[in-house]
């Protein structure tokens, strides 16, 4: 028979994290500060412009920035989808995800057969028990204000992964930083970065049905609009071993965006009115007495629309003698909750990330995220610093 210690203090955790999830509601001012031309690649105006230092790049690629704009992103030619860390472009596409593409984006789901695990079971600890994943209360931006969908395009077709705002120390109160998965960003060793990344906060905030939302208004689908990348990182390890089903990438399998607005000039943290702070210092799984996972499942039987949760006591689980021991824990959430934050309360009471979804079994029983390092706190810092006020 399982412990309720877990379950008392799951309780806390979701209250922590409800409590937190206070300022503007979604008919506030949405707006975000004009983004600022990077020394290599930015998003772009509202109007879609492209900053100088991006249409470099892509110039330097052999990639007309018109044609791009026009169509030319769906070339997925071996030369033409750009795989370095300092390579990413995401030009705002203005209008490109409307509601009904949202919507029809398809999960990216990382899951793995029994077997693929053939690392040290040493330190892998039995399998969790299913945790059937619950639904968030609505409306989403009071009860989990941090947590949101991110869109992108790739090869097969538009898909979506969830996503957290989580704090800029170098921006405090104002972050346009988004928390997701590696595999959520860029396809690892066997392609590049994805394109049209953006991050949709309080996705569907009233979680209404598919029926309910067929004539629904875009402010209901998106109440706070729709955020672009305009620089995204993720681990080297990713970029090297990252694969279909997670590979040995999968215990660096975290990334992070800057985001900017499609309109207005407000920051991210301003508009949600609320950001968790990231822990790379978080404790051992058995140290930590309950550990949640946010997202938004879109594998079957779930439709990718409603934002669900599972709270259990973390266990450990081991894909190579070589790489970091991940978390995982009972969680029935499927494909498209990839990159939602794993909360824990720290020593001073408050919720913080400490991982994300990274990946899950064919069975839909358990997730498995990252444990957050030295190696995930230096991409943290490095976007951090290269931002810094914006």
């Amino acid at each position: 028979m399982r412990s309720i210690r877990p379950l008392l203090a799951a309780t806390g955790l979701v209250a922590a994290l409800a409590l937190t999830a206070t300022a503007c509601g979604p008919s506030e001012d949405q707006a975000a500060d004009k983004p600022a031309a990077t020394e290599s690649a930015g998003a772009g105006g509202a109007d879609g412009g492209l900053s100088a230092g991006l249409a470099d790049t892509l110039k330097k690629h052999g990639v007309d920035p018109e044609k791009w704009k026009n169509g030319e992103w769906k070339n997925w030619d071996k030369d033409k989808w750009l795989r370095e860390a300092r390579d990413f472009v995401n030009p705002v596409i203005d209008g490109l995800w409307k509601p009904d593409r949202m919507k029809s984006a398809k999960d990216p789901a990382k899951t793995m057969s029994a077997g693929d695990f053939s690392g040290d079971q040493g330190v892998s600890d039995p399998e969790p028990k299913p945790v059937r994943a619950e639904r968030e209360k609505t409306p989403y931006h009071d009860y989990a204000a941090p947590v949101g969908k991110v869109f992108f395009d790739s090869p097969e077709g538009h898909m979506v992964c969830s996503g957290t705002v989580v704090k800029d120390p170098k921006n405090p109160g104002r972050s346009n930083l988004v928390w997701t998965a590696g595999h959520c960003v860029h396809a690892g060793s066997k392609g590049g970065w994805y394109r049209n990344i953006v991050f949709v906060p309080a996705y569907n905030d009233q979680g209404k049905d598919a029926a309910a939302l067929r004539n629904a208004q875009p402010q209901e689908i998106a109440p706070y609009g729709a955020y672009w990348a305009d620089w995204a990182t993720t681990s080297g390890e990713w970029l090297a071993d990252g694969g279909p089903t997670g590979g040995e990438g999968a215990p660096y399998d975290y990334a992070v965006l800057h985001v900017k607005p499609e309109k207005g000039a407000k920051s991210l943290e301003e508009t949600v009115g609320n950001a968790l702070a990231v822990d790379f210092d978080a404790p051992g799984a058995k140290r930590i007495s309950a550990m949640g996972a946010w997202g938004y499942p879109a594998a079957p039987p779930y439709d990718g629309l409603i934002m669900h949760k599972c709270v259990d006591r973390p266990g450990r689980l081991s894909i190579s003698p070589g790489t970091p021991t991940m978390y995982r824990i009972g969680c029935t959430m499927t494909g498209g909750s990839s990159g939602g934050g794993w909360f824990s309360k720290g020593d001073d009471g408050k919720p913080a990330l400490v991982s994300n979804t990274s990946i899950g079994p064919v069975t839909s029983g358990w997730l498995a995220g990252p444990h957050l390092g030295r190696g995930a706190e230096q991409i943290f810092t490095m976007m951090s610093d290269k931002f810094g006020g914006q």
